[in-house]
């Protein structure tokens, strides 16, 4: 307890530090007047080594007087590609060395001088200084002083600050982890434990029961090797973290100066006041056992992937404007510092960044130090899909997740009174027993028999009540309309429940308009018998019924009687189908766009796929990004930010079984254990449109997939993996044409001659953008079981011819194994072939790569 204290004392320090900064921005004048004058936030870096660089050379070469290291000044201080792998599979330093804190703060010093020296007697407004995985700064400043401080001999980069935004339970048991993964860690009262996940969101709620600490007498410690604090403010009071809300902090300078921070919104503390981190939160690493109650309706319990990991929460994104690239970096930077094991962001940014290629932001290049810290870093795809080339996750040392369906629906249906069956979505109740009830759509139910105007569109929505003749509607089903005003948040289910309701509705039904396209509509929460029906062309069916069943005056025109009756079966109850996984039409799709002419990279994206539509999660009691569910405990949202904490809390699993496994290594042990087909036996399948996906969807390639669906019990049991180091990294971007000196504005290393692409890092897939005639393409696999006999069998891509050397090979624990493959092209096509290529061992291990040709050229025209 003394330790929780210390450190909320340091958190509330911390807090007044902010402030201070915070407060001195608009001392200096409002957010919106430090934009009036041209200037914007930009994100600076220099280049003397950052802290955690500093570190590893310190170990390299055995120095341990940080003072002398600080002292040596200048540029480069960082090791170079010849620098020993921190992120070995079977070596990781991350927790055993004393952190040179002396040297951080002579980093800070570096920063001030510099900005006093080029902009001496100038107005600025400095908002962060990144230390331990960048060495650099955010400010405010103007792009005449942006130019200046590019040109001086500290500084290796300046870019213009950027926006990212969101990328917006039954599935432990889908994912067979209470009889697989969880029984291998001891049950659930012990997966995940000693492994912290740091959360790169909109913040938590620390009074939902998915984050309490005191569900079982057990020991539970606080990881001795993390050292993050929790921030303490009116809405994030003292006591709010503990064994498992292990620390909590936020990050909203660059949206505060730029005066879009709304503080009774937004909330300037950890706190959610959107729901959405706090959603995600409980998928990865929520409690389990958890009773989810919503509109006094229980669906079962909810239980994250890591009920006894530890959960650190850095909110960089809020519910009025999403959020900015420099606050998301200090939270990386924060997050690293405080030994997190791994960074789940469910958050891509709102465009392509520009520059030479798009690995180089200041986002992906913080995830790489991160990654040479030895995290684990997991993002997700990205909700812009179909199409190809949609990704919004992008660099090779990130592990990108899209979203699929899993086996649970609730679904629900109206019989019609011609015995029609149309289905519908809503967590519901249906109409009692087996009568029939009198359809009235709301325009024909108004007082006085007036008729509404046709810009009164919240009439035929159902959003005010006091329009309505309750006696007319008392008993019947209101039947209302559901606009593209709902999308956008002007109308919404909750208030046309609350007027059903008013009027003494017996039930409500929604019909689709016509407009609403592209839209999927998850299943609504209602206290009363009711449900919408999703499809437009259902709506026209459902219409045409009501339409002609009205019976009208010959004369006037005007409704005699309502002839429309139906009944409503509820949707409380799951249905579990055998179709699941398949990949939704929303996850963004690969190849993996190279830059911003999107050209193609040679790296698969995803890497998989996991449970992203219709997910229960915990919701925070100030929640309002999902107005249906406002006031609930838990929410049901879909989208590829759902799939994303799904990972990041298998890995926890992996982290806790294999402790010294590096970044990669983790990566490899979950893609290459994938699952590549559905319950029925059948290839998994991806939809293709917005519109009716599911009568356009056809088998998922790996650019719609990556490597398949997470298995989470095999991944537990990988046989052998491909590891990747920070090293071979470095490479591959200095392989880049013309990107050395990026490389070194954003490394502070020098490139030596490079030729390694995107093909040749050890990643468990193989893409190849442009096969020109013929290429070589090296695996090495790692053993990280007993000794194994493996058989290597392949399916080559249309088009190419594939040798593969060895095709059989003895592996002891422990060891490596070079693997050759040559592939020559056979044709002259641009439109992408696949095939696969799998491991199979002898004692049971199984481990299949896909392999991925774009463009092929087997001879010159």
């Amino acid at each position: 307890m003394g330790v929780a204290r210390r450190k909320e004392r340091r958190a509330a320090a911390a807090t007044f530090l902010y402030a201070v900064v915070v407060l001195g921005v608009l001392a200096g004048g409002t957010g919106v007047r430090a934009f009036e004058d041209g200037t914007a936030v930009y994100i600076v870096t220099m280049k003397q080594s950052p802290v955690f660089h500093r570190r590893l050379n310190l170990e390299k070469f055995g120095n341990s007087r940080v003072t002398n290291a600080a002292g040596g000044g200048g540029g480069g201080g960082g090791g170079g590609a010849g620098d020993t792998p921190s992120t070995s599979v079977l070596r990781k330093p991350r927790h055993g060395s004393p952190k040179p804190m002396n040297y951080g703060s002579y980093l800070i010093r570096l920063q001030n001088l510099l900005l006093k020296r080029t902009l001496r007697g100038e107005h600025y407004i400095k908002l962060y200084s990144y230390r331990y995985l960048v060495n650099g700064f955010a400010v405010v400043i103007t792009p005449q002083q942006a130019d200046r401080l590019s040109r001086r001999k500290e500084v290796a980069n300046v870019m213009l600050d950027y926006s990212v935004r969101t990328a917006t339970t039954h599935t432990p048991e889908f994912l067979e982890l209470p009889q697989g993964a969880w029984i291998q860690e001891g049950g659930p009262q012990f997966a995940g434990q000693g492994v912290v996940v740091g959360l790169i969101d909109t913040g938590i709620d620390p009074t939902h029961p998915s984050f309490a600490d005191d569900l079982s007498t057990d020991n539970y410690p606080v990881p001795a090797h993390y050292s993050g604090i929790c921030e303490v403010t009116n809405d994030f009071p003292s006591g709010s973290c503990n064994r498992k809300l292990v620390g909590a902090r936020h990050f909203a300078a660059s949206a505060i100066t730029r005066g879009v921070f709304n503080a009774s919104q937004d909330l300037a503390s950890p706190s959610d006041s959107d729901g959405h981190g706090t959603h995600t939160a409980s998928i990865a690493a929520g409690n389990h056992g958890i009773p989810v109650v919503v509109a006094g309706h229980q669906f079962g319990n909810a239980s994250g992937m890591a009920p006894r990991a530890h959960i650190a929460v850095y909110k960089a994104l809020y519910k009025s404007f999403g959020g900015f690239a420099a606050d998301v970096v200090a939270a990386i930077d924060q997050a690293a510092e405080d030994n997190v094991d791994i960074i789940s962001l469910s958050i891509t940014p709102n465009r392509r960044p520009p520059g030479l290629a798009i690995f180089f932001n200041p986002i992906d290049m913080a995830l790489l130090s991160a990654v040479k810290a030895g995290i684990f870093v997991v993002q997700a795809a990205g909700n812009t899909g179909p199409s190809p080339k949609s990704m919004s996750s992008y660099s090779p040392w990130i592990f990108t997740v899209g979203a699929s369906a899993h086996d649970r629906v609730y679904n629900n249906y109206v019989v019609l009174g011609n015995n029609l069956t149309i289905q519908g979505v809503g967590l519901a109740p249906g109409t009692d027993g087996d009568c029939m009830y009198t359809l009235i759509a709301a325009p024909h139910a108004l007082k006085n028999n007036t008729s509404s105007s046709p810009t009164e569109l919240s009439l035929g929505e159902c959003q005010d009540s006091s329009c309505l003749d309750a006696d007319l509607i008392k008993g019947k089903i209101l039947v209302c309309s559901y606009s593209i005003r709902f999308v956008l948040g002007l109308s919404s289910v909750k208030q046309a429940l609350d007027t059903a309701n008013n009027v003494s509705a017996a039930a409500v039904i929604f019909y689709l308009d016509p407009f609403v396209l592209g839209f999927q509509l998850n299943p609504t929460p209602m206290r009363m018998p009711g449900l919408i029906i999703p499809s437009s062309d259902d709506s026209k069916v459902f219409l045409t019924y009501y339409n002609d069943s009205l019976v009208r005056d010959e004369t006037s025109g005007q409704i005699v009687s309502f002839g429309g009756v139906a009944k409503i079966l509820g949707g409380l109850n799951p249905i579990y189908g055998n179709s699941a996984p398949k990949v939704m039409f929303y996850s963004a799709r690969g190849p993996d766009p190279e830059d911003n002419s999107l050209s193609n990279a040679d790296i698969l994206k995803p890497n998989l796929v996991a449970p992203g539509s219709s997910i229960w999660g915990a919701w925070s009691s100030l929640g309002l990004d999902s107005a249906e569910f406002a006031g609930e405990s838990f929410a049901m949202l879909s989208g590829t930010s759902m799939a994303a904490p799904h990972v990041a809390g298998l890995a926890a699993l992996i982290k806790q079984k294999f402790p010294s496994f590096s970044p990669a290594a983790i990566a490899s042990a979950l893609s290459t254990t994938t699952t590549l087909s559905d319950r029925q036996g059948k290839p998994i399948m991806a939809q293709r449109t917005y519109s009716n996906p599911d009568s356009t969807q056809s088998p998922a390639t790996a650019f719609d997939m990556g490597n398949g669906f997470v298995n989470a019990t095999a991944a537990l049991d990988p046989g052998i993996i491909f590891d990747c180091s920070y090293n071979d990294f470095f490479s591959f971007l200095c392989g880049i044409n013309g990107s050395s000196p990026v490389v070194m504005n954003y490394t502070g290393n020098s490139c030596a001659a490079s030729t390694m692409t995107g093909a040749d890092l050890n990643l468990p897939s193989i893409t190849i953008a442009v096969l020109n005639q013929t290429r070589t393409i090296t695996r090495t696999v790692t053993n990280v079981a007993a000794d194994e006999s493996y058989t290597v069998s392949y399916s080559a891509p249309y088009g190419t011819v594939v040798s593969v050397t060895p095709m059989q090979f003895v592996i002891p624990s422990r060891q490596k194994q070079l693997v050759t493959f040559v592939v020559n092209a056979t044709m002259n096509s641009s439109t992408a072939s696949f095939g696969n290529v799998g491991f199979y061992g002898d004692k049971g291990h199984r481990a299949i790569i896909p392999f991925s040709v774009i463009t092929k050229v087997a001879y010159s025209s």
